[in-house]
């Protein structure tokens, strides 16, 4: 995956299967509540035009992307919370207008990215392909939020792919924001893709495996479904413990979704 236009081809059209959902809808649905515990659908809408436009800045002015970074420490346990609040109060109209223009200025400014280029990030620094599979994540997880709220069914497609990459890659992080000592051994993990296809990450005769639907991996990766709903299946203990803990994203630990019935 080392193309950033062909992740950010599937980020675009990510993009418009969202705005699909939520472009026709009225005041009445914007205010209705997804999953996320105080999260309207003008809020997750309001956190991907939030952070397309902190992105938009980790690539093109990193001293004010430092300034974001600040503040975002200052209040480490509030500040993304604030920024939706912020932005579901403004009218869907401007709302929706906001997160076209910013993913747009998003796309332009990460093709244009010089080849090599490195870009600050709440984790770890990332290149154009990663930042764009990034944004990928995050608007296919809060999507499948607005989807929830609204009882709209998705179809899984190709584009999970790069979600359960870097949900793969993200294996030490999550690790590391617990403050517990990754395992040194690499794990195996085999996904079988939305057309029957497998997608298979680590060595073949690794002793801890991971094996399951792609799309249920990203749904436990992107915290999006509690493991005991989904059919991903651990080989050995350091494995299962994974499961527990994996997230694809950068930032605090998150809480994760309680089981179904709980």
């Amino acid at each position: 995956m080392s193309d950033p236009a062909v992740v950010l081809d599937d980020l675009r059209a990510e993009s418009e299967e969202l705005d699909g959902l939520v472009a026709g809808l009225n005041a009445g649905r914007w205010a209705v509540a997804t999953p996320a515990p105080g999260w309207t659908v003008a809020h997750q809408i309001a956190h991907l035009a939030w952070t397309d436009e902190v992105a938009l800045l980790a690539v093109t002015d990193a001293a004010a992307f430092a300034k974001e970074t600040e503040r975002a420490l200052a209040e480490p346990g509030s500040f993304v919370d604030r920024a939706a609040d912020a932005g579901a109060e403004q009218p869907p109209r401007e709302l929706l207008a906001r997160w076209r223009a910013g993913r747009d200025r998003l796309q332009d400014a990460l093709r244009t990215a010089p080849d090599g280029a490195r870009f600050p990030w709440y984790g770890p620094p990332m290149g154009a392909t990663s930042m764009a599979t990034a944004r990928l994540m995050e608007t296919w997880a809060h999507g499948q939020d607005v989807a929830d709220a609204l009882g709209a069914v998705r179809e899984p497609t190709a584009r999970l792919r790069h979600i359960a990459h870097i949900g793969v890659r993200a294996r030490d992080y999550a690790y590391f924001v617990r403050g517990i000592e990754a395992p040194k051994e690499e794990f195996r993990v085999e996904l079988t893709g939305p057309a029957g296809e497998s997608w298979t990450y680590g060595p073949e005769d690794a002793a801890q495996r991971i094996t399951g639907p792609a799309l249920d991996f990203c749904l436990l990766v992107t915290q999006r479904a509690h493991r005991d709903d989904l059919a991903v299946r651990a080989e050995g203990a350091e494995a299962d413990r994974w499961l527990d803990i994996a997230q694809s994203f950068a930032g605090p630990a998150g809480a994760g979704r309680p089981p179904k019935g709980a």
